[in-house]
């Protein structure tokens, strides 16, 4: 992918983790094996909540829309990182027949199997078909994203706060270089290099780049097949393993009690360093309420903050460790 200066100045950072994309790639890593140690624990979590709830023939049926392969329809991922479930499930039902007929034939074509009935309602268009498929995305997102949001927002916010530093001290320029820790990308001289799974170069013909921070992805990064279509680049967050077992670690109960549970879910999220913007959107929080519970936590000896440039990091102490780990003996 090259820039031209016009393109750099025109480059953004998503928001946030984008609903409908995690969706899509969540679907992706529930048919592979890719990353265990990382998912592993996730997809047997997810593969018993789809049973209790008797969404897995559902699940199903999205995964022979959304197949782990080398096409899946574009109109399937509407986002671009800065809206809720609600608001993309609109766009996607507002994506035009055209379009449905287009990119559910170019499915099939990959997949060469028979199409389905209710596939052939999608690409007619059919209202009915439309709504069972937003409901049934919206049904799985419930169960297979959504619980695990709270560990998504702190990666994504993680994240975004370390691009900004970057641009903030070097430019644009200086955001993409940030990509070279990730394997297999780099960025030299006007030019970003990615482990995408085909050949592929991203025309940007002077149009803006929306860089989304995706949770679920892994490694490779993902675009937009159709060109003539706002164009994105979907990267991979990369979790550390044990991410969800530090999410069942949660401070719950007597913890919880003791200093409320806003203020125990702003403790567990300080693994890295964080400024009380990244706290406040991760939790959904006002910045004066997420200002006000760092405060109490740091007049309890939980959090240190320090001053870098023109933001305030915050950070866990090791007091702030044993009481999460209920060492308080």
């Amino acid at each position: 992918m090259d820039f031209t200066s016009q393109e750099l100045v025109r480059l953004r950072v998503a928001a946030g983790v984008d609903p409908l994309w995690e969706t899509a790639l969540s679907l992706h890593l529930l048919q592979n094996r890719t990353a265990p140690l990382t998912f592993g624990p996730w997809r047997r979590e997810v593969g018993a909540a789809l049973r209790r709830s008797g969404l897995l023939p559902a699940a199903h049926d999205l995964m022979r829309l959304c197949p782990d392969g080398a096409y899946f329809p574009d109109f399937l991922t509407p986002g671009r990182g800065d809206a809720d479930i609600d608001t993309t499930l609109d766009l996607l039902l507002a994506t035009p027949r055209r379009r449905l007929l287009a990119e559910l034939t170019r499915l099939h074509a990959h997949t060469r199997g028979p199409v389905p009935p209710g596939v052939r309602l999608l690409a007619d268009g059919c209202p009915k078909a439309l709504r069972r498929l937003g409901a049934s995305l919206r049904a799985y997102y419930r169960v297979a994203v959504e619980p695990y949001l709270p560990a998504m927002r702190a990666e994504a916010a993680t994240d975004r706060a370390r691009r900004a530093d970057a641009a903030l001290a070097h430019g644009a320029e200086g955001m993409l270089t940030g990509y070279d820790d990730l394997p297999g990308w780099e960025y030299r001289q006007g030019r970003l290099s990615a482990p995408y799974p085909v050949d592929r170069a991203l025309l940007l013909r002077g149009r803006a780049l929306t860089l989304v921070p995706a949770f679920f992805c892994v490694r490779a990064p993902l675009v937009l097949v159709n060109e003539s279509l706002p164009p994105v680049l979907v990267h991979p967050l990369a979790p550390a393993p044990g991410w969800l077992e530090r999410r069942r670690g949660a401070p719950a109960g007597p913890t919880a009690q003791l200093i409320g549970s806003s203020r125990a879910e702003l403790l567990r999220m300080l693994n890295h360093p964080m400024t009380t913007t990244d706290l406040a959107a991760a939790l959904r929080l006002a910045p004066s309420t997420a200002s006000r519970h760092a405060s109490v936590l740091r007049d309890a000896g939980l959090l240190l903050s320090h001053r870098q440039g023109l933001r305030v990091l915050h950070r866990r102490t090791r007091l702030g460790e044993a009481f999460l780990d209920g060492g308080l003996g």
